[in-house]
């Protein structure tokens, strides 16, 4: 994070103030990582000084409705009302750059890839896959650890047993998390760049999941098909 502008700064310390209200798996740390993965993949793409002001300043606030989400129990969605909020917190913070505002609005409301908010520029695939990259990976696994520690869920379980269960079970254990969600997730990157390191990451979680298998006497789950 060197170098950055005294934008960048003035959002962080926003967006440091909101995520004290946010849960654990996407709270201020998510967002630094989330941070540190879209420096990563902008290495190996062309971007201008601008194109990485958008992008860096949309990882900043790409969460900053998550406090207003959790509240809700999920009713409201926090990209959708992120990307407003956004606008707000830039205009407060005296950016009078009215075309950066409504770029970074526009990534922030499209960084969770659901209906017709769907990522349009490489900026915007960007940010997806960056945001994407932390829920694999050895973050992954601690992310759906923390969740299933927080819900009540087991620490492992079969395959049979996770795939059969509801969200929000004893059942919902990080396993199911993987097997439901994380194994697919490299498959689904924006970018070349995206995938390739969510690859990297994929192999990780996928041998990690064998270990936890063979050590808890479940040989039979080496391995399930993708």
């Amino acid at each position: 994070m060197k170098n950055k502008s005294a934008l960048f700064r003035a959002v962080l310390e926003k967006v440091t103030l909101i995520l004290q209200e946010s849960e654990g798996t996407h709270d201020l740390d998510h967002t630094l990582r989330v941070l540190r993965n879209a420096e990563l993949l902008a290495e190996s793409e062309t971007l201008s000084d601008r194109e990485k002001e958008v992008l860096f300043l949309g990882c900043l606030l790409h969460d900053c409705a998550r406090p207003e989400e959790f509240r809700s129990g999920g009713k409201i969605c926090h990209a959708q009302l992120g990307g407003p909020k956004a606008e707000k917190i830039l205009h407060e913070l005296a950016c009078t750059d009215e075309e950066l505002i409504r770029q970074v609005a526009d990534a922030v409301v499209r960084h969770r890839y659901r209906g017709k908010d769907q990522p349009v520029t490489l900026v915007d695939k960007l940010l997806y896959d960056a945001d994407k990259l932390d829920s694999i990976g050895a973050v992954g696994i601690g992310r759906a650890f923390h969740f299933a520690g927080r819900i009540g869920g087991r620490l492992h379980n079969t395959g049979e047993e996770a795939l059969s269960s509801e969200a929000y079970s004893r059942e919902d254990s990080a396993y199911r998390e993987y097997l439901v969600k994380l194994r697919h997730v490299s498959g689904r990157m924006l970018t070349a760049s995206g995938r390739s390191l969510g690859a990297q990451r994929s192999a990780f979680m996928d041998e990690f999941f064998r270990q936890l298998n063979l050590e808890s006497g479940f040989e039979k789950e080496l391995f399930s098909e993708k």
